[in-house]
């Protein structure tokens, strides 16, 4: 298969994928045991519910609905948070929100790849010594423990006995490097400790087989340094699935993040899904749970295709010469 009908076929699982889930959300909608418009606006006048249901097409039947929302979401119109006294629009909140929970996706991907690939190739290389067993060991502890956990204990024992750092809010870039990531070391903290267990042990387990190449033993003949062999030689072949599972993780962090952010006070855009959940606003949950989904496709999609480039061997096999 050449490259334009390889990428043509990823396009067509992409969009099948993200109508599928975005048509599942509209019908778990579909299944409130009331009005949807009664449960976001109790107590208006039905004439001004009746406009509300005119303007989400939820007097057209569920497809007619569906299909007037997806056109709309398609074209950048993502709905509305409905209030007694007016309207809010989801992008006016996700403009606020949306950076900052891709600032704390990224840091947090950031220190977890920037502990767990020395740790990871430190611990493949010394397989069974001491080392090893006590870098397996700390590290199945952390796996065992959930973010939210972590963070709870963080925010209450850093942040609040020791006061070494601010527990809670958020402080933008614009308004001092050092207080902005003051209030950020807490949250990337407890999402980091569970993917650096992740992704040492991926990464480990890897990096040994690779160690048994025939290529590897060539290049160790050949008396280059262990650490030249290590970076050069292992770690990029090595480092597939750890790639895979870091994009796998970055649709995946929204879910810890739902809570981290709530803990923590950070108006990302998990807080603005608990948010929209508290306030009943069914619809504006729809498109916030919509993107999310875009979001987590999208990065498999790319990590699956910036995979050919990092190593040949899985361009060979999907025929992409």
């Amino acid at each position: 298969m050449n490259k334009l009908g390889e990428l043509t076929k990823r396009i067509g699982q992409l969009l099948l994928v993200l109508f599928l889930v975005t048509l599942f959300v509209a019908f778990l909608m579909s299944l409130l045991p009331a009005d949807t418009v009664d449960i976001m606006l109790p107590g208006q006048p039905e004439e001004f519910k009746a406009i509300i249901r005119h303007e989400l097409g939820l007097d057209k039947g569920f497809f007619g609905y569906y299909f007037q929302w997806l056109n709309s979401f398609v074209h950048g119109d993502f709905g509305s948070f409905y209030f007694a006294g007016g309207s809010e629009t989801v992008a006016s909140h996700l403009g606020n929100a949306l950076p900052k929970s891709l600032l704390l996706m990224l840091y947090s991907q950031i220190v977890a790849l920037a502990v767990s690939i020395p740790l990871g190739l430190s611990s493949a290389y010394r397989a069974g010594s001491k080392f090893d067993r006590a870098v397996s060991g700390t590290l199945f502890t952390f796996s065992s423990i959930p973010s939210f956990a972590i963070g709870l204990i963080l925010a209450l024992v850093v942040g609040v006995k020791l006061g070494w750092v601010e527990p809670l809010g958020y402080v933008p870039i614009s308004e001092g490097l050092a207080e902005h990531f003051k209030h950020m070391v807490l949250p990337v903290a407890s999402l980091s400790f569970g993917l650096i267990a992740a992704y040492t042990r991926l990464l480990r387990s890897d990096v040994i087989a690779t160690l048994k190449e025939d290529y590897v033993t060539m290049a160790a003949s050949k008396g280059l340094s262990d650490r030249r062999i290590l970076w050069r030689h292992v770690f990029r072949p090595s480092s597939i699935t750890l790639m895979t599972s870091a994009a796998l993780n970055m649709g995946g962090l929204i879910g810890g993040a739902v809570v981290i952010e709530n803990i923590f006070s950070i108006q990302g855009v998990g807080f603005e899904i608990i948010y929209a959940l508290g306030t009943r606003q069914y619809v504006a949950l729809q498109s916030l749970i919509a993107l999310v989904a875009v979001g987590y496709v999208l990065f498999n999609v790319v990590v699956d295709i910036a995979s050919g480039f990092i190593d040949p061997r899985t361009r060979e096999r999907r025929g992409l010469r």
